[in-house]
């Protein structure tokens, strides 16, 4: 659950079960929004034959993950990543974090 400004409001996700699908004023509205969509998701997963997916509570993360983009992109992040004195890495970085 996060805090959406475009919003005004929090959102509810459950990844990865399901994307942003609700909305509410408090985190015990979206929380009781979110209980229900995920619970009937479940349930309509296992009715359809389909395996629930994996978990990813207290999953470890490296911190690291390749990325293929177009020549020209890469050329275009590594450029504006030197112009800003950073480098490529960080550049990514903080346009991943949203900055």
């Amino acid at each position: 659950m996060e805090w959406s400004d475009a919003d005004g409001r929090f959102v509810g996700s459950a990844p990865p079960i399901i994307g942003p699908c609700c909305h509410g004023q408090s985190k015990a509205e979206v929380m009781a929004q979110l209980s229900v969509i995920v619970e009937e998701w479940i349930e309509t997963m296992l009715a359809d034959g389909h395996p629930l997916p994996n978990g990813t509570a207290g999953k470890k993360y490296s911190g690291q993950f390749v990325a293929r983009v177009a020549p020209e992109l890469h050329k275009k992040a590594s450029l504006k990543a030197l112009a800003r004195g950073e480098s490529l890495n960080q550049f990514a970085a903080a346009a991943l974090a949203g900055v």
